[in-house]
């Protein structure tokens, strides 16, 4: 009796050990960053940082691109637009391309947006000469009003596209500003302000829409070096993605819209994410691009043939 309550236990510790449910697809060499799901076609769309494609993954794990570009070195942000017609994905050629030039290395920075059904390319906005220096297009964000943020985590600066492809500064704050990677994942809130994560300084930081001036911490408990992905779940809910060696995944709440918030669940160490980047719902469930980044600086010479998305499981957080 003894034996069979000690394997039992050691069964339950087995399984509590197992990572969350993956959706595996091939795509060699991509080391996909960005992810975003396709409600109505029930299909994942995916960025490459190696390659500079967009591919599209089903949930049964099969993989295809959807636009290639030779101009094109790394692709990081990819989101649906809200017409759900369009795909807009952020270029550019900060570290692992393949294709890297002297001409492109962190100076390229490029919005676009491809047509779903056709697959081709529909607009191709330059923000490359908006702010002098080095330049890493990272992420975007879709307002109601048409326009779309894009931070550039090396500019330390969110600019703004109209739907016409007119590109501006929108905000250069002093919080966005950090010594490495500065603003990264980056989201809308329909109460009029953008959420940034600065990747440097572990901050999240709130940028009026109106008055881009009005900038301000969000107060948490907590600062998160490493923050990527954002992903806003509710008024009240956001899902922030941390890399860096933590490789979690948080779930942040608030009760005076993004003046204060706390960690409110996250998910397990043993859940074993592979350099987590960003986030996508589908439906009730949470999907978590593992980008596999520490394979290519560790100096990985076989390159990844096989990528996944992970799905997040939130516990509370014991205060």
């Amino acid at each position: 009796m003894k034996n069979i309550i000690i394997l039992l236990l050691l069964a339950q510790t087995i399984w509590a050990q197992e990572p969350t449910k993956r959706i595996e697809f091939e795509a060699p060499e991509a080391y996909p960053e960005g992810v975003t799901f396709d409600q109505a076609a029930n299909v994942f769309y995916v960025s490459s940082a190696r390659l500079g494609t967009v591919g599209k993954v089903t949930k049964e794990g099969k993989y295809t691109e959807l636009y290639t570009d030779k101009t094109l070195k790394s692709t990081y942000g990819v989101k649906v637009h809200p017409d759900g017609k369009r795909i807009f994905v952020c270029a550019g050629d900060a570290n692992y391309s393949k294709f890297s030039t002297p001409d492109t290395k962190k100076k390229m920075a490029r919005l676009i947006a491809i047509d779903i059904k056709s697959g081709k390319k529909l607009m191709d906005v330059d923000l490359s000469q908006l702010v002098p220096g080095e330049h890493f297009p990272n992420d975007l964000a879709f307002e109601k009003d048409g326009n779309v943020y894009v931070t550039d985590s090396f500019a330390d600066v969110v600019y703004k596209v109209d739907a016409s492809g007119k590109a501006t500064v929108f905000s250069k704050s002093e919080l966005l500003k950090s010594a490495g990677v500065g603003p990264n994942g980056i989201v809308f809130h329909p109460q009029g302000f953008l959420i940034v994560a600065n990747n440097g300084s572990g901050a999240l930081v709130k940028i009026d829409i109106k008055n881009p001036e009005k900038t301000s911490k969000v107060k948490i408990d907590q600062f998160f070096p490493s923050a990527d992905g954002l992903l806003l779940n509710d008024n009240n809910t956001l899902t922030l993605v941390q890399n860096g060696g933590i490789n979690k995944i948080f779930k942040l709440k608030t009760s005076d819209n993004w003046t204060w918030a706390q960690v409110a669940e996250s998910t397990s160490f043993e859940d074993r994410f592979a350099f987590p980047s960003t986030a996508a719902m589908s439906g009730n469930e949470t999907w978590i691009m593992n980008a596999n980044f520490s394979e290519i600086t560790e100096g990985n010479n076989v390159p990844s043939k096989k990528f996944s998305l992970q799905q997040a499981i939130f516990n509370p957080v014991k205060k």
